[in-house]
Order: structure tokens, then sequence, then C-alpha cells
């Protein structure tokens, strides 16, 4: 291994680092307004979303309903408050149904 790449993995890992550092030493301690705590609670599902939706609608061979009756399976599972895991198996289940009807 060179040290071009022994530098570029050192680099990758300080920048990586960083980001996860800073805001544990500077906010240690303090608590975030109400506000903020709401935001932050509800990224994950935001990006989870963003990563999810494109695929819902170019899945299986341009069959849009596919995608479209698994990602109405989660989402009537998901607002009911049905656990992540009873999401996932139910959806997999309804598509399965689908799959076997069409």
């Amino acid at each position: 291994m060179n040290t071009t790449m022994v530098l570029l993995i050192v680099g990758m890992a300080v920048v990586t680092y960083i980001p996860r550092v800073l805001p544990l030493t500077i906010l240690e301690g303090k608590e975030p307004p109400p506000f903020l705590q709401e935001v932050l609670r509800n990224i994950p599902f935001a990006v989870l979303g963003a990563l999810i939706f494109p695929g819902i609608l170019l899945i299986r061979e341009g069959d849009i309903w596919f995608g479209l009756v698994g990602a109405f399976a989660a989402f009537a599972l998901a607002t009911v408050g049905a656990n992540v895991m009873v999401v996932v198996i139910g959806s997999i289940a309804v598509l399965s149904v689908y799959l076997f009807v069409f």
C-alpha cells in the first residue's frame, strides 16, 4: 500500500470522526430545545423515506402497482402503530398475495 492510499484512508477517518465528536463535546450536558429534539427524532424516517420512495416507483419491471401496493400496506401498518418487523413482514405478506393473484 502506497503513502497516497494511507493518507487517503487517514483523511477519510478524520473527516468521518470530526462530525461525530464535535456534537458530543460541544453539546455535552446541554439539552436542546423541544422543537429541535422533535426535528432530530424524525430525521431517520425522512432519510429512510427518501431512500425507499424511488425504489417503490421503479420496482418489478415496470409494474408500478407492485410497489404502490407494498408501500400502502407498509404505510397502513405503520400508521396503526405496528412494530417495524410487523410492518416489513406484513408488506411481504401482502405482496406475496398480490403476486399470487396477479
